[in-house]
């Protein structure tokens, strides 16, 4: 197979890791990969895994952006020069992008839902599904059934899978503590965007209580987003900003997850978690809440614990209690990184998306 993943851009993050990590293990099952964004940092990732990189103006966030158009003529040759089979888009606009593209050049269009959608008019105006639709999750699914009026009969559910040669080594740990200024005490940390969605200002709340216990303990906040000052207020509010890191971009997760003593997802909304599922992978003890598809990795005291959302309280006392035994901590780190490699691993995924390639091809 030709494949041909959309994307806004290829900086660092969730979806920029889904479609390299699935992108490059179709490689290595013999497809032929192309990636089509705005680029960025990771462009010469995508090159140096032979996946060719497609340069098109698609670094808007609006529906109805003349780029959409643009990058549609762009393609359109590409497609014919390469003699793409499908296209599979990740986001809104290049849902849109790959709608277009789909009709026009009679193409097989998946798109994969990476989380769950606001119920605008537009979605249901122009709703541009495609013809098969991934959803990372049950939870999402249901979503997208519920909320959206989507047919459950053309959605497949395909979770995420990490590359487990990528975590589980802790021979930086030392250097990246003493990198973030981490001598001594416990770090805990969470990778993430800076989007009130993802919780941090409960997290933050909750260091506070930490720090009465554990007040060398410190609390490292890695990503970008419009709620940096909010955060930046919060911390000084309650005193503890000798007690927070917060750094711009998580360029390599595995050295950051390597320096943690706990991870912590306090999403209010998740799709699945895939920092969560690259913590659970090193083998760290994790804290999340008992929402979307958190649920889906957490097991409760099995694999690490799940608090109620919004509860800064609870997520003080599960990390407290981490922090507190460190065989217990230790046993969920090691639980949490099993329960990745049986049911979330790379070669799952890429064999599940291959087969659902398959199917939806044989569908036109």
């Amino acid at each position: 197979m030709n494949i041909l993943f959309l994307s806004n851009h290829v900086n660092i993050g969730g979806i920029s890791s889904y479609i390299f990590t699935l992108g490059s293990g179709l490689k290595e099952r013999g497809h032929n990969v192309y990636v089509a964004s705005s680029g960025g940092e990771l462009a010469g990732r995508f090159l140096k895994s032979d996946i060719r990189h497609i340069t098109v103006p698609m670094n808007t966030k609006q529906e109805l952006n003349p780029k959409i158009l643009l990058s549609f003529f762009r393609l359109r040759e590409e497609i014919k020069r390469y003699n793409i089979d499908l296209v599979h888009s990740n986001s809104r606009t290049t849902q849109v992008l790959g709608d277009l593209l789909g009709r026009y050049l009679r193409k097989t269009h998946v798109f994969t839902c990476h989380g769950f959608f606001k119920p605008k008019l537009s979605r249901r105006l122009f709703p541009c599904w495609g013809d098969c639709v991934i959803a990372i999750s049950q939870e999402v699914k249901q979503h997208l059934v519920c909320d959206l009026g989507l047919d459950a009969r053309k959605i497949t559910v395909i979770n995420n899978g990490i590359d487990l040669r990528d975590f589980g080594d802790f021979s930086t740990r030392e250097k990246t503590r003493e990198r973030l200024g981490v001598r001594d005490g416990f770090l805990i940390g969470i990778i993430a965007r800076l989007s009130d969605v993802k919780g941090h200002i409960y997290l933050i709340r909750a260091m506070w209580d930490i720090t009465k216990d554990y007040p060398s303990a410190k609390l490292l906040i890695a990503g970008e987003g419009r709620m940096k000052d909010i955060l930046a207020g919060e911390v000084s509010r309650l005193g503890i900003e000798g007690n927070v890191i917060f750094l711009p971009k998580a360029e390599n997760s595995r050295e950051l997850l390597s320096a943690m003593d706990v991870f912590v997802m306090p999403s209010l909304q998740e799709g699945l978690g895939l920092a969560l599922m690259e913590a659970m992978a090193q083998g760290l003890a994790v804290v999340g809440s008992a929402v979307g598809g958190i649920k889906t990795l957490i097991k409760d005291g099995i694999n690490g614990l799940l608090v109620e959302p919004a509860d800064h309280r609870g997520l003080a006392k599960a990390i407290a209690g981490l922090l507190r035994d460190g065989n217990i901590r230790q046993n969920m780190g090691i639980a949490a990184r099993k329960f990745i490699m049986d049911d979330f691993s790379k070669e799952k995924m890429v064999a599940a998306t291959e087969r659902g390639y398959e199917e939806c091809l044989r569908k036109e």
